[in-house]
């Protein structure tokens, strides 16, 4: 005769005494910690052997003595919530722990204060009683005396779970699991001075990060051989890309970079990696939709940088990788979503939007639905599962964390398919954006041990993403006062967008007035979408930060080109040319800019006309505009570049020009002259008159002599008259030449 649990009489008859002063011992404080470190096989067959190995620690300041470590076999759990429930409990509880399964123990004779040991204990699958499919918990407890206990008690436990099942389903749940390439922020928007433009980044951690053994180098190696969807931000790709040339660290001395070989290894065995695996790319930089949403939708220009990020996405990734990746998938946050940031997570072309099922809840449900379900506007929201996506979040570091992770991964994965056996579901697991190197083999551990379980059908994202709707499976998109305070409270805010913006005006400005705009355009479009990143949550001062040095640096170039300032100007005369130099710091050359005078005084002096500007990267020019005073006096000049489209470049430059040549001396020479020249005039014309009234006069005397007119003079037949020729007017004074330097203080003008 045998109990319920499959456990012979004869050992849960032994085990009475335990099972009373259990229910002491229900609230947990035990003085002996239990770890249970590993659990293999993970998924047994009928014809396995379970062995269960961990640690024992004497947290008491009493000796156990007469001890041994035991296995125990609950009973078989009915849904998730009761998985959930096994993991809360601490303390021992017969009823639901079971008796102590006889002849598989080990003896610890004695454990002293504050001392550790390892244990392992080992039993058949035919020992275990399985009866029927299904998740059952697996407890181990050390059971002995105490100096105050003469009697066996339970001292300690650790719980895992044994997820047992005879034969592979008829219709195996499809489960697809997406492996992130993310990182933080690494490169800088500045660039060196040379023809490679030499990236710079924040610091050297990525090189860590890609390493062997680093976070990035693990998810590569693991995922290389696991049924993974592989989800990437291009950024990443391009950080690395960037590294296998010659890089600088920001810093006071700008070291060289050291780590090209490690970053070309890396991207070589993401290459590998990636073949035969679907591949989704994430926007340019990971950009914080619900932020976007939240606080970026008040600021104009926001949303157009979503668009771009895209289309630099699958070009950043086909170029690197030599993959066509997918970019109709978006992913929030956490998963998070409402109506506003499902707006704008599909305004780019991603139709489809993975959330996460605390966030599209479907209450009332008894089973788990299918991820797909539509949203409306062609929109399809895959919805991630909570539990197996939040399964390695802890501290994998520590072996006992890492095994119960992995048990109880296959555990909800398990009742997934039993939950409601005769409807396939379709389950879309999206663990955290950036896995430590310890998650990351816990995770592999999982899926490893979930293709040995034979429960599951491996599937890719984008077979999810069209799988058949569940009916009964929730659609509605939680309202806006539904998001979650705590991922409110780490948005970007509205004046970081606002600054975005203004970085972006700015580059838009001075991206136009250069002969190489590709060159400036590139980085700071880049350093642009990077100041979005959904990795500056939790990182108010660093993101703060990244901005104004993006913004700093472009300030910084632009500064490079400008206008010489001037002294005081003397004109000298009514009119002369000014000269204005535009400096040019660039290494390429300006154009399209245009250069304009103002005067204070326009009717004194008139400044002449705007003139077009171009200078050669690294060189210094003139421009000399064509001036006329008109009046003496003082008038300040200011001097602004301008783009195409008239808007001011640069800090305006004014001087002072100082019109003294028109002076009382010059105007009372021009005035005499022109007096000298009018009296001169007047002498001709009246020598004129008195010619002809003479000659008029000898004409009459001829007539009355009867002679000819030409009788009576005296001289040459070619004469002129008794008064001889005629004598030629005095010459008009010359008016002065203008002085060869300006009689005042200042610059002198070209003439």
């Amino acid at each position: 005769m045998t109990l319920l649990t499959g456990v012979p009489l004869l050992v849960a008859a032994l085990q009475v005494p335990h099972a009373a002063t259990a229910q002491a011992d229900s609230a947990g404080t035990h003085p002996v910690s239990v770890t249970i470190n590993a659990m293999s096989p993970a998924a047994p067959g009928k014809d396995d052997t379970v062995t269960v190995s961990g640690t024992l620690t004497n947290d008491s300041k009493s000796p156990i003595t007469d001890a041994h470590v035991g296995l125990h076999r609950g009973t078989a759990l009915n849904d998730r919530s009761s998985i959930e429930a096994v993991t809360k409990r601490t303390g021992y509880l017969s009823s639901a722990d079971g008796p102590e399964i006889g002849n598989h123990t080990e003896k610890v004779d004695k454990l002293d204060p504050g001392t550790s040991r390892t244990f392992t204990v080992s039993v058949p699958v035919k020992d275990l009683g399985l009866s029927t499919d299904g998740v059952y918990p697996l407890e181990v407890t050390l059971s002995g005396h105490t100096p105050s206990s003469s009697y066996d008690q339970v001292l300690g436990i650790d719980r895992t779970f044994l997820p047992w099942q005879d034969a592979a389903p008829a219709k195996k749940t499809q489960l697809t699991y997406l492996w992130p390439l993310i990182s933080t922020t690494h490169l800088t928007a500045e660039t060196g001075a040379d023809a490679q433009q030499t990236p710079v980044f924040r610091n050297d951690d990525l090189a860590a990060e890609i390493a062997n053994g680093g976070r990035l180098q693990k998810m590569v190696e693991l995922g290389k051989n696991l049924p993974v969807t592989f989800v990437i931000d291009p950024d990443l790709l391009a950080s690395v890309e960037a590294m296998t040339k010659t890089y600088r660290v920001h810093g006071p001395d700008g070291p060289l970079g050291k780590n090209q070989a490690v970053a070309m290894q890396w991207l070589n065995d993401l290459g590998n990696a990636v073949k035969g695996h679907e591949v989704v790319a994430l926007p340019f930089g990971d950009p914080d939709l619900a932020s976007l949403a939240h606080h970026g939708k008040s600021v104009p220009s926001s949303l157009s940088h979503l668009g771009p990020a895209t289309e630099l996405a699958s070009k950043t990734v086909d170029t690197i990788l030599g993959v066509k990746p997918r970019t109709d998938f978006t992913w929030p946050v956490n998963g998070a979503i409402d109506s506003s940031i499902v707006d704008v997570a599909t305004s780019a072309g991603a139709h489809n939007v993975i959330t996460r099922s605390d966030s599209l809840r479907d209450n009332g449900l008894s089973y788990t639905p299918t991820a797909a379900r539509p949203i409306g506007g062609g929109n399809t929201a895959i919805v991630t599962d909570t539990q197996l996506s939040r399964a390695f979040e802890g501290d994998m570091s520590k072996s006992g964390n890492a095994s119960l992770a992995i048990q109880e991964f296959l555990a909800e994965a398990q009742m997934i398919g039993l939950e409601n056996p005769e409807q396939q579901r379709s389950v879309v697991v999206a663990p955290q954006r950036m896995p430590t190197a310890p998650q990351a083999q816990a995770m592999a551990g999982a899926l490893r041990n979930l293709e040995q379980a034979n429960w599951t059908q491996q599937t890719k994202l984008g077979d999810a993403a069209k799988a058949k709707p569940d009916p009964n499976a929730n659609r509605q998109i939680p309202s806006r006062s539904a998001y979650p305070s705590f991922l409110r409270r780490q948005e970007l805010p509205a004046e970081a967008f606002r600054q975005i913006e203004e970085t972006q005006s700015s580059l838009d400005d001075f991206q136009v007035v250069l002969a190489q705009p590709e060159r400036v355009v590139t980085p700071f479009g880049n350093a642009i979408m990077r100041e979005m990143s959904t990795s500056w949550r939790g990182d108010d001062k660093g993101a703060a930060a990244f901005r104004a040095s993006v913004r700093s640096y472009l300030d910084g170039l632009t500064k490079k080109v400008r206008l010489i300032p001037k002294s005081e100007a003397t004109l000298s005369g009514r009119s002369a040319t000014i000269p204005v130099t535009v400096q040019n710091n660039l290494l390429q050359g300006i154009q399209g800019l245009t250069l304009r005078l103002a005067s204070s005084q326009p009717n004194r002096l008139d400044v002449g006309k705007s003139q077009q500007i171009k200078v050669d990267g690294g060189h210094s020019q003139s421009f000399k505009f064509e001036t006329t005073a008109n009046a003496n006096g003082l008038a300040w000049v200011t001097a602004q570049l301008y783009t195409a489209d008239g808007k001011p470049y640069g800090e305006p430059m004014t001087f002072r020009v100082n019109v003294t040549e028109i002076t009382l001396t010059v105007m009372l020479v021009i005035a005499g002259g022109v007096l000298l020249l009018v009296l001169a005039g007047l002498r001709i014309y009246l020598q004129r008159k008195r010619r002809a009234a003479e000659d008029t006069e000898d004409e009459e005397n001829g007539e009355d002599n009867g002679g000819s007119p030409a009788e009576g003079k005296d001289g040459d037949d070619g004469g002129t008259g008794s008064d001889g020729p005629e004598q030629p007017s005095e010459p008009t004074p010359d008016t002065g030449s203008e002085e060869s330097g300006p009689s005042g203080s200042g610059e002198k003008v070209d003439r």
